[in-house]
């Protein structure tokens, strides 16, 4: 039986991928049915949105890292203009190829930008909201609580981070999931060693415990993820 009582060092291909722009674009659509169909769009979005009620303005900025191909900056500019609430969104990846990929999908939304850059060279950047979905778990222990002081002195309201339950269940499960759903053998593969890099709740509990002044709420939410919501305190 598999060991997943510490998080795997094992990388995934799209951490350092080598193929074409177009095999990415596949890859990424692999990802982002998957995110859609159990439910990573709603968890982000609905803490989204709650923050936005929770705190009225005029206008915002989010700031998503980690942002791949935009799919869930599209997403979020939709039901923003539902709701005709003004909002600006960023998309911050490392990824130019996912970039490119992004600006096309994204020439129907102005009020959406990307930033081909790390977070950490970003010079005095501040947003209302910082959102990354499966991104933390690429991280090591070590760098995970530095990212998370910097996401914190971005965001004038609050942090949201929306990633993977490290579990037995979880990984048998996505095993059956992606035969039916899921195309490319790099996206089924990756989709697995992403949960043995997932996270116990009390693994984020530890970073929270890194963080001076700011709450934490840690949920857990169907299928297999955490959200995590840090918020300064006042």
């Amino acid at each position: 039986m598999m060991d997943i009582s510490v998080r795997s060092r094992q990388k995934e291909q799209l951490d350092d991928f080598q193929g074409s722009r177009k095999e990415l674009g596949v890859m990424l659509e692999d990802i982002n049915r998957v995110n859609r169909l159990l439910g990573g769009i709603k968890i982000t979005s609905n803490a989204v949105f709650r923050m936005i009620r929770e705190h009225k303005k005029e206008s915002y900025t989010i700031l998503d890292v980690g942002c791949s191909d935009g799919d869930m900056l599209r997403k979020l500019a939709l039901s923003a203009r539902k709701s005709q609430i003004p909002i600006n969104f960023i998309g911050l990846d490392l990824n130019n190829d996912a970039l490119e990929l992004a600006k096309i999908k994204s020439v129907d939304f102005p009020e959406i930008s990307y930033l081909n850059r790390d977070v950490f060279t970003l010079n005095s950047i501040e947003v209302d909201i910082v959102i990354t979905t499966l991104t933390l778990h690429h991280f090591s222990n070590t760098n995970i609580p530095i990212f998370l002081e910097r996401f914190v002195n971005m965001a004038h309201i609050g942090v949201i981070i929306n990633d993977l339950q490290r579990s037995r269940l979880a990984y048998y499960l996505f095993k059956a999931f992606s035969v039916i759903f899921i195309k490319t053998e790099t996206a089924k593969n990756d989709g697995l060693i992403s949960i043995l890099r997932g996270f116990k709740k009390k693994e984020l509990q530890t970073f929270s415990d890194q963080l001076t002044n700011v709450q934490h709420q840690i949920s857990w939410k169907w299928a297999f993820r955490y959200r995590w919501i840090l918020k300064k305190c006042v």
